[in-house]
């Protein structure tokens, strides 16, 4: 969320329907689905093809699966029925019971108590509410009755337990919030009789001269509760909002209206919201303070500032001014730490004295300053002492920077963002602009240093990269000054820039192995450039295409876009990646010398990744012949030696075993026949 990128991507087969809302397992590391209903689907990250995943189709409908942290994955099934996924999955048929009948769930939750998960689910049969209270590995399950309200019925629930004590908060139709308390029982009988559950008034929406109606309940803490819902002011439209109430003085402790709407749905994950506005997944962090009088009254009073705030807006700023940006990441705790390893940071945004001009003043200040006072004040910014906010601050100062090339076309600081860039922890993320801007002013230096540096390139930026570097001319790649470091120890060079032919031994890979291999111990003068011998581009061309080739990506997402590249810019690319492929197998270690060097598995996957997107147009191309045949015979010899060495894996293994068993004292001499 903090990178704002798509990290994976799954689909169903045409026709099947994903029937529940898909979990993580926190244990193994990996996503479980539920397509029609009754067909379980688990795999991991890395897999690809879903429809290739593990499945299992069980007896009976699922409804919802629960996944705790320390307890594992609960399948609730539609008839009242659970099992946790281990017991599940050693018998996907085995018969699940009915345990209600005629009734429909309305909602359910899992909890840990102890080392014991607890499902509990609400059911609906005429009108009636009843409570279900399971315990899945004691085979223990408890039903209540509702009691019913006049008038008025539940919208949603939501429950904690505490203290061998379930707590059910019911919403009602009332505008009122209902708590019933749930003693957890201990012997494992089912119940013959159900006990009928009395509730008592927790909060009652009272806002002066509006109506609240909740469609979504949330608990924050003992004190506190979240409700999503539509404010109604007599004589005008409904407007949907995000309150927070206190339940302990029945006061409300802020608000936020959501003018694009929402789907009805309110999350709570470690002291943030996740709510759908509009088209978008806002992100709203909350800190809930202690529970006193003196701070419920003062809320009322001072509804300017309000303790949440929204810190993630995924509708990118196009005309505003920079400082509306910056300012609305004042007062808020930003904590972000990517699950993917994409990048790590934490960054905390502290609240402004009056007295002090906010960054984002300072840099409205300057929008219209000379270049020497906005790069001199901009340096002093940065050169202050290490603080919560500095990354923030960075990032604002190249917007700052960007905003004013796109005013001023013939202004470009292009040695101050390298500078900051190459010194500075930046991410995409915190300047969006800046791979834009070095794209229209073709600044290869830049971008190469962007897409080695930067964790969280949207794939379209990465293809905008590559399509700019395989189209720049040679020639003029020559004038830019470009980092060499990956590509200098294994690209030779004379003095006319052309490449110094190197003796190649290949790893397994030998003339005398198969008569059609591809034959590249022999060099010669008429040979095409295509066979891997010789670099297909030039140093400086060489050393950007690595940038890209280090940039991180989904398939799913990057594929759609390679599919556009030129067939004559897929192909030289395609050479080049063959080019490297055949260096990386004169290696024993098949790993390529120098900093930042590609490797094997990037090459290997972004070759793949080529193929898949211009097959068709390659088999077609008469240029692209020779290319894919000598690819072809190339990976059939590596293929065919691998396979000779786990002929031979096996007589290679006892000898390793006879070394540990001899006694290095013995002087021996011994012969090992391998047949």
């Amino acid at each position: 969320i903090s990178d704002q990128k798509p990290l994976g991507c799954w689909s169903v087969k045409h026709g099947q329907i994903l029937t529940c809302p898909v979990v993580c397992n926190f244990e193994t590391h990996e996503y479980i689905a539920v397509h029609d209903d009754k067909v379980l689907r688990i795999w991991k990250n890395e897999d690809i093809n879903l429809d290739k995943a593990f499945k299992a189709t069980l007896s009976a409908d699922v409804y919802r699966i629960h996944s705790l942290p320390h307890g594992g994955p609960v399948v609730l099934f539609r008839g009242g029925g659970a099992r946790t996924l281990d017991v599940l999955l050693e018998a996907p048929q085995q018969e699940i019971e009915n345990v209600i009948s005629d009734e429909v769930i309305r909602w359910s939750g899992a909890f840990m108590e102890g080392q014991q998960p607890v499902l509990i689910f609400t059911t609906e049969k005429d009108g009636d509410f009843f409570v279900y209270v399971q315990k899945p590995k004691l085979s223990s399950l408890h039903k209540y009755k509702l009691e019913q309200q006049e008038s008025s019925k539940p919208l949603c629930f939501t429950a904690h337990i505490t203290n061998q004590t379930v707590t059910l908060l019911c919403l009602y139709s009332n505008d009122s919030v209902y708590q019933v308390l749930i003693p957890l029982q201990q012997d494992t009988e089912e119940e013959e009789e159900e006990e009928i559950l009395s509730k008592s008034l927790l909060l009652k929406f009272s806002v002066p001269g509006t109506v609240l109606k909740g469609t979504s309940l949330v608990v924050l803490d003992k004190d506190h509760v979240a409700v999503l819902g539509s404010l109604t002011v007599p004589g005008k439209e409904p407007r949907e909002c995000l309150s927070i109430w206190n339940t302990k003085f029945q006061t409300l402790q802020t608000s936020k209206e959501l003018p694009l709407g929402t789907s009805g749905q309110l999350w709570c994950y470690e002291e943030k919201f996740f709510l759908i506005h509009g088209k978008v997944l806002t992100v709203i962090m909350y800190k809930c303070e202690t529970s006193s009088l003196a701070a419920a009254v003062g809320k009322l009073k001072d509804s300017q500032n309000p303790d949440v705030s929204s810190f993630v807006n995924w509708n990118t700023l196009e005309d505003e001014e920079l400082v509306v940006s910056f300012q609305s990441q004042e007062s808020v705790a930003l904590k972000a730490e990517s699950k993917m390893n994409l990048r790590s940071r934490r960054s905390t945004v502290a609240k402004v004295q009056p007295e002090t001009l906010s960054v984002g003043q300072l840099l409205l200040n300057l929008k219209d300053a000379s270049t020497y006072v906005l790069e001199t004040e901009l340096r002093q910014l940065m050169s202050k002492a290490p603080t919560p906010d500095l990354q923030a601050t960075i990032g604002c100062v190249v917007t700052a920077l960007t905003d004013r090339c796109k005013r001023n076309p013939k202004y470009y600081p292009q040695n101050f963002l390298l500078e900051i860039v190459e010194t500075r922890d930046l991410s995409y993320s915190l300047c969006p602009d800046l791979m834009a801007v070095a794209l229209e002013k073709k600044d290869m230096h830049l971008l190469q240093i962007c897409l080695e540096r930067f964790p969280d390139i949207p794939e379209e930026i990465t293809y905008a990269c590559l399509k700019a570097f395989l189209s720049i001319s040679e020639a003029h790649l020559q004038n830019i000054d470009v980092d060499l470091d990956s590509v200098i120890c294994y690209i030779d060079v004379e003095f006319d820039d052309k490449e110094v032919k190197t003796e190649i031994v290949e790893n397994g890979f030998s003339a005398e192995m198969d008569q059609d291999m591809c034959d590249t111990k022999i060099p010669k003068e008429t040979k095409s450039r295509s066979d891997g011998e010789s670099c297909p581009v030039g140093l400086q061309k060489a050393a950007l295409l690595n940038a890209v080739l280090h940039s991180a990506y989904t398939e799913t997402f990057l594929l759609p876009h390679l599919k556009n590249l030129p067939a004559q810019q897929a192909i030289l690319f395609l050479r080049y990646l063959y080019y490297l492929y055949v260096k990386c197998s004169e290696k024993v270690n098949t790993t390529l010398p120098g900093i930042r060097s590609p490797t094997i598995n990037q090459i290997m996957d972004w070759m793949c990744l080529l193929l898949d997107a211009h097959f068709a147009v390659m088999v077609m191309l008469p240029e692209a012949k020779e290319l894919l045949s000598n690819l072809h015979k190339f990976v059939r010899a590596q293929v065919r030696f691998y396979s000779e060495l786990n002929k031979i894996e096996g007589s290679l293994r006892e000898l390793q075993r006879l070394n540990h068993l001899r006694e290095s004292q013995t002087y021996s001499i011994e012969v090992l026949e391998i047949i």
